[in-house]
């Protein structure tokens, strides 16, 4: 059965990386996987999206810059019209790099910033001086003009700090601040879950960053956390620095968690195995063997998991089950099932007062 294609595909290109990121989701480490596909083989992977017709393409990591065939490959996907970015931790862009990038084709540069200060964000990517790097590697861009947003990790150590965060954001000339939800998926699972938010704490976050998004000039976007755009929907915020209409390029918005749904997301990794979700990390099937059509198109787990009727518990009996569905990376990672109910969301209960509180006066 032919299904719509996801809107954006990420392709971890390398598990290399230069730094030791406690909360990485592909376990990366100082050297490359040997298993990772060749250079033919990804530009066979860029054939077969091209064909497919997907709106986006990141490619990260891992660290994309540690891989030698990184621009070769961006020149390839962009002579096949695909636009492309990529996720980077920053600190091995100069001036030279970013000015190359740009002229591959990269559309803009995820870089990641997980603190206001150099403290907070090295704690995190476990390399003392990677702030410093980080903001090197932002000003190059600057410069050089590629595009740039701010990726960045919401924690218990960095509830203090979003609004310093985002300012640091805005000053520094980012296109878009992403702050994502920690979940305790990859090395996460070992060495962050004393920083996974509470229900109330996640609550305030997503209440805080969406009232910020009405005097906010560039769009707040929060990726693992399908409860934001129904914050901003039930606060009404009406953003006063550009139509409202970009909200919905939030992602999740009226569409609920992504993960393996069509003009949704999908992920794939330095090996070729293939998840719904970089949170989700199911093994779907490997593009060495399969093409990634029909992996898309014939995953019995992908069948399940677009079937929103299939949720369990909370999510399955709320009335935001199609628009929010909850992280199914979170539900996964805490009880083993894709479509149990999401433990991070604080909207049943207040929904479930609401109800109350309607009936009690129309009694």
């Amino acid at each position: 059965m032919q299904v719509l294609p996801p809107f954006m595909v990420s392709y971890s290109i390398t598990t290399k990386c230069n730094l030791e990121c406690k909360h990485c989701y592909s376990n990366s480490a100082d050297k490359a996987s040997p298993d990772e596909m060749t250079t033919e083989e990804a530009l066979r992977l860029i054939d077969d999206l091209s064909k497919w017709g997907i709106g986006l393409l990141i490619i990260d990591g891992g660290e994309p810059l540690c891989r030698g065939d990184l621009i070769d490959i961006i020149k390839y996907a962009s002579s096949k019209s695909i636009r492309t970015t990529i996720g980077s931790n920053g600190t091995l862009i100069d001036e030279a790099m970013a000015r190359k990038l740009r002229d591959a084709g990269v559309m803009s540069v995820a870089i990641s910033v997980d603190g206001a200060d150099a403290k907070t964000h090295d704690s995190l990517r476990g390399i003392d001086g990677a702030f410093g790097q980080t903001f090197k590697g932002i000003e190059a861009c600057r410069n050089a003009g590629l595009p740039f947003q701010f990726n960045m990790v919401i924690r218990k150590e960095t509830l203090s700090q979003l609004e310093a965060m985002l300012r640091l954001a805005v000053d520094s000339g980012a296109e878009a601040a992403e702050f994502f939800d920690l979940v305790a998926a990859g090395r996460a699972k070992e060495e962050c879950k004393s920083q996974l938010l509470s229900q109330d704490e996640r609550k305030w976050a997503m209440e805080w960053l969406a009232q910020s998004q009405e005097d906010c000039p560039i769009i707040i976007r929060v990726p693992g956390c399908p409860m934001y755009p129904l914050t901003l929907q039930r606060k009404q915020i009406q953003p006063r620095h550009f139509s409202a209409d970009m909200l919905r390029r939030v992602p999740y918005y009226d569409r609920g968690c992504a993960a393996g749904m069509p003009m949704g997301y999908v992920m794939i990794q330095s090996n070729g195995d293939v998840n719904p979700c970089m949170l989700l990390q199911i093994k779907l099937g490997n593009v060495r063997e399969q093409s990634l059509t029909s992996i898309w198109e014939n995953s019995p787990v992908l069948t399940e998991l677009r079937q929103r009727d299939l949720l369990m518990g909370e999510c399955g009996n709320c009335s935001y089950r199609v628009t929010c569905s909850g992280c199914r990376g979170r539900a996964y990672e805490e009880t083993g099932d894709m479509m149990a109910a999401d433990s991070g969301c604080w909207l049943v209960p207040e929904l479930v007062k609401e109800k109350e509180k309607q009936l009690g006066s129309i009694g």
